[in-house]
């Protein structure tokens, strides 16, 4: 009974401990993405990529339209029961500039007035004054009105009017946000003159007349818009007899360079012959159009201007991160693609030699920790060498009797060391002292090697420069969707690395599944350090700093049990990216270091900074630019886009399997997995961040075994049969 109680405490304990991680693990990540998400559909609204109409209503009828408005002024007031087209004075002209504002051309219009002494009107839209608001205040500082122009610009007949009071809404937030005022004055997107009103646009004004604005349009167009010359622009923007007008120009929609220089000629000219340049308020002798706004209403504005302007500049940053990470991946194949080959060539000459051949007996140091499940293969595997090997089997701590399986084999050149649960490195670190060999092999306790693994693995320590060696990990349980895709993985992305640093002379990583070291190298530096989570990437690096060369085996195959659910998979990695980001920490001074330190400082860790932290974190920004591409902007470009990274990486990964003599066929769950494991490494990866940054520790962390890895019956390994207890689904 008591037992029982243990065991249900301790599974509350789990699932507590479960319940505490999980803020740290999927919250914050979560809550990261949705901003992002957010952030970027904010950014499609303001830059009318989502929810916009470029509907254009045909001309209509006009008998529903009063004759008064069709045959009265381009200022129609509708308010308050009013049916009025109110027109400009003589000698008056109210320049007003539609659709901006803009950062280009706004600011010299802007100029252009000041300098002749002229006030304008100007009809914003939402989206720029969002975008732009210190160009809205700079209109109103400098005694210009502004007018409502929508928000995303649609054609209103077409719209209901919910979304009319929408676009008016958020066409008043942005103007409030920007210069904290309101204003009364409306201009309709795509309106001309007060006889143009139609049964299709009069309803419309109407209602907008019913919300207090008054619809001001023109009399006299300049079509600027057509860019037809300097001359045709004053030439269309000049009313004809003295009489005054309501001019229609462009601050925004593309170049804008005649409208511009029109303008500095006709301001002058026409003031020459008596003409006045005022708002619109002024031209009428009415009160002004615009009201400042306090309160709440102008923090909600000004809340609203500061978000977009946040969304502007975090999708900047997302967009330099995105050619920070197309350069980062495109520079990673090549440089994988050319010096993988120069690494394969190498190696698989004929008279290709590492110097003299290694026969000596080497010591195998497996450490090992609840693995029975695994160890009898493992251990049998090693037995069938075919070359001479001590194993040692340290035991560390193992409660479900790993010691009393091997030493129950009773094969020949095993002893098992048993010590209390101190953690792989030190108990390699006793193994390392027991050993009787000058080379060291280490291995983990879920791993079979080949007949000829050990072989291979130490030819390279003929060359007595050479301190450590990596061999070729790979998975053996690859047979389930998860397994496949950390086999491609595996195959592509450590592989082809270890090609790539080998030539470069700054590998980062010795694989615990496979790797060995002169004992020579190894006791100067301590041995194994348990500073780290990565003891394999910190004794690298350190062998690195120390002067030895440090080369792939890519003969030296071994097979690993290899995670088979995200949980799993999710530990291992997890412990795999802090402990390199706390390696890359712990060797920072050999950046500013001299010598063989020094090397490897400015060359091994700015490579293993960017394509194995850096890179990784920001590589789903491809697929939220995908997404977001897909949803909201150019589908097509964006999908060949997508397809050309893909493209690249199947050729890699293709290349990578034919180097490593692989079936190709399990790089058909490449676009699965470069869609679905990508995000998880992301996450993994984002909370390693989060933990750096915090100061938190990771506990180590031991991945549930299943034994399906058998000792290898040939040059590939067998797999035993699965039960349903040993093995659960993919989660």
């Amino acid at each position: 009974m008591a037992s029982r109680t243990r065991r249900h405490g301790a599974a509350r304990s789990a699932r507590g401990g479960f319940r505490r991680r999980l803020p740290l693990r999927l919250l914050l990540p979560l809550l990261v993405l949705v901003a992002l998400a957010a952030m970027l559909m904010l950014r499609g609204y303001v830059h009318s990529e989502i929810l916009a109409d470029h509907r254009v209503q045909p001309p209509a009828a006009t008998d529903k339209v009063p004759e008064k408005i069709l045959e009265g002024g381009p200022v129609i007031d509708v308010r308050g029961g009013r049916t009025e087209g109110l027109s400009v004075p003589d000698h008056r002209l109210v320049l007003t500039f539609d659709d901006g504002p803009d950062p280009t051309w706004t600011p010299r219009v802007l100029d252009v007035l000041k300098k002749h002494d002229a006030h304008a009107v100007f009809f914003v839209t939402g989206t720029m004054a969002s975008r732009y608001p210190d160009l809205v205040k700079r209109m109103v500082d400098e005694g210009h009105e502004v007018g409502l122009h929508t928000f995303n610009h649609p054609d209103l007949s077409f719209q209901s009017t919910k979304r009319i009071d929408w676009e008016l809404s958020q066409n008043q937030l942005a103007i409030t946000g920007a210069a904290g005022v309101r204003t009364s004055l409306f201009r309709p997107p795509y309106s001309s003159f007060a006889d143009a009103m139609d049964n299709k646009s009069w309803p419309v004004t109407e209602y907008i007349g019913s919300r207090g604005y008054i619809t001001v349009v023109n009399n006299t167009d300049s079509e600027d818009w057509k860019k037809p010359g300097v001359r045709e622009i004053i030439r269309r923007a000049t009313p004809h007899g003295g009489k005054g007008a309501i001019v229609l120009m462009h601050d925004s929609g593309g170049d804008r360079h005649q409208t511009v220089r029109a303008l500095d000629e006709f301001l002058p000219g026409l003031k020459e012959k008596g003409y006045e340049f005022d708002n619109l308020t002024e031209a009428l002798d009415a009160p002004s159009a615009m009201t400042p706004v306090t309160g709440a209403e102008l923090w909600k504005g000004k809340a609203w201007v500061f978000l977009v302007q946040a969304s502007e500049k975090i999708t900047d940053v997302l967009v330099v991160g995105l050619a920070v990470i197309g350069t980062l991946v495109i520079g990673r194949f090549g440089l994988m693609l050319l010096l993988s080959g120069v690494h394969a060539r190498r190696v698989r000459r004929k008279r290709f030699s590492w110097g003299r051949t290694v026969t000596e007996p080497v010591t195998v140091l497996v450490p090992a920790y609840n693995e029975a499940k695994c160890i009898e293969n493992t251990v049998r595997s090693l037995v069938a060498s075919d070359h001479p090997v001590e194993v040692i089997v340290i035991d560390d701590g193992s409660t479900d009797g790993t010691a009393r399986i091997v030493e129950g084999l009773g094969l020949p050149g095993v002893r098992v060391i048993r010590q209390l649960n101190a953690g792989k490195p030190a108990a390699l670190n006793r193994g390392l002292a027991n050993a009787r060999h000058d080379i060291i092999v280490m291995m983990d306790g879920d791993t079979v090697f080949e007949p000829s693994t050990v072989r291979e693995l130490v030819q390279p320590f003929g060359d007595p420069r050479v301190g450590a060696v990596a061999g070729n990990a790979k998975v053996g349980n690859k047979d389930s969707l998860i397994g496949a895709w950390q086999h491609i993985e595996y195959v592509m992305g450590f592989n082809l690395d270890r090609r790539m640093y080998d030539v470069l002379g700054c590998m980062p990583t010795i694989p615990g599944a496979v790797g060995a070291f002169r004992r020579s190298a190894l006791e100067p530096i301590g041995g194994m350090s348990d500073d780290t989570l990565a003891e394999d990437t910190d004794v690298t690096m350190a062998l690195h700093r120390a002067g030895w060369r440090v080369v792939y085996a890519e003969n030296a195959r071994a097979w690993t049990e290899a995670p088979e659910t995200v949980q799993q998979l999710w530990s291992q990695r997890y412990r795999w990216s802090y402990g390199t980001m706390q390696a890359i920490w712990k060797h920072r001074r050999a950046v500013i270091e001299k010598g063989h330190s020094g090397r490897f400082g400015r060359v091994g860790l700015p490579f293993v900074s960017l394509f194995m932290v850096l890179a990784p974190l920001l590589a789903p920004l491809i697929d939220v630019f995908l997404l977001y591409g897909i949803v909201f902007g150019p589908t097509e470009k964006t999908v060949v886009a997508w397809l050309g990274v893909l493209a690249i990486q199947a050729v890699c990964a293709a290349y990578a399997f034919r180097l490593d003599r692989e079936r190709m066929t399990h790089l058909i769950s490449l676009p699965l997995q470069q869609i679905l494991y990508r995000q998880l490494m992301y996450v993994v990866l984002l909370q390693s961040w989060i933990t750096a940054l915090t100061g938190g520790r990771l506990r180590w962390q031991k991945l549930r075994r299943t034994g399906v890895v058998e000792a290898p019956g040939g040059s590939v390994p067998r797999q035993r049969s699965r039960s349903s207890d040993d093995r659960r689904p993919v989660a």
